[in-house]
């Protein structure tokens, strides 16, 4: 596949919406690359990458309730429900009452479950700081100045526009 996305593209105030849909697939294409190692990491204990993704969101979210926890991860509130009762099984949360309404249980992280999420996440920003400084001079500054677009995607919901925009 010839790319239409050479360094020029980026001379022009904005990508028109073929050269988006590329920039999208390679993107994926490369995030996608990345994430084989850090699942093989995973599988080798309990933390599969559904599990961390879910001490993730009560880590930057929590306490919340089950429903809430699969709203945030976008999974059927049964297969977060079984999901919570693994967790709670391997020691990694805590529930407790909601104190809004004693009737509901609001989930969060323990210490042990914020330990394993801070010590598999230390562990791949060192494998992928490895990689990084496998990279060209340019390539490791073409990296850092595309972090704020990024970062801003990863703060965008489907259909809004960025909250910040760099030029």
């Amino acid at each position: 596949m010839t790319s239409s996305l050479g360094t020029d593209a980026f001379d022009s105030d904005a990508f028109d919406s073929e050269q988006s849909a590329e920039l999208a697939e390679r993107l994926r294409a490369a995030i996608q690359q990345l994430l084989p190692e850090r699942r093989a990491q995973g599988m080798q204990s309990q933390l599969t990458p559904s599990r961390l993704a879910a001490l993730a969101a009560l880590a930057a979210h929590g306490p919340l309730r089950i429903s809430d926890l699969a709203t945030r991860m976008g999974i059927a509130l049964s297969t977060v429900s079984r999901m919570v009762d693994l967790l709670d099984g391997f020691g990694w949360i805590e529930r407790e009452a909601d104190p809004k309404d004693q009737r509901a249980t609001l989930i969060a992280l323990n210490d042990t479950g914020r330990a394993l999420l801070d010590s598999t996440r230390r562990q791949a920003a060192t494998r992928l700081a490895e990689r990084i400084d496998q990279l060209t001079p340019d390539q490791q500054r073409a990296l850092h100045h595309a972090l704020p677009a990024l970062e801003a995607l990863t703060e965008q919901r489907p259909g809004e526009p960025p909250r910040t925009r760099r030029h």
